[in-house]
């Protein structure tokens, strides 16, 4: 019944843009934290972004910061993540996860960014 479904992901050039999404079923969108994480090859997953149920506050990993937009829709049940100035290293598996009690995790879609 729970579903969160990535899509948005592909090949850009460095300096390119993509936007993702995440589209939630199955349960209180509204009453979520969500978030974004990536794991790159070899590595541990690590936070990107997150924001609050209502919308109100985000946070953002350093290295993100001024690059990368979370914004959500929750008429929609959707989280997004606009992704501004890529570079080689933000290439990894990019996941959301809804953040209350137990915790919903997508099954991720890749970013490669590479000339």
């Amino acid at each position: 019944q729970v579903q969160l479904v990535e899509s948005g992901g592909g090949l850009v050039q460095p300096g390119g843009s993509l936007r993702l999404s995440c589209a939630a079923s199955g349960f209180s969108f509204s009453s979520y934290a969500m978030n974004w994480y990536r794991q790159a090859p070899g590595k541990e997953r690590e936070l990107v972004a997150g924001i609050s149920p209502t919308g109100g506050s985000t946070n953002y990993a350093d290295s993100m910061k001024g690059r990368f937009t979370i914004s959500r829709d929750n008429a929609k049940n959707t989280v997004y993540l606009q992704m501004n100035s890529l570079k080689p290293e933000d290439t990894a598996v990019y996941y959301c996860y809804a953040a209350r009690g137990l915790g919903y995790w997508g099954k991720g879609t890749l970013v490669t960014v590479s000339s």
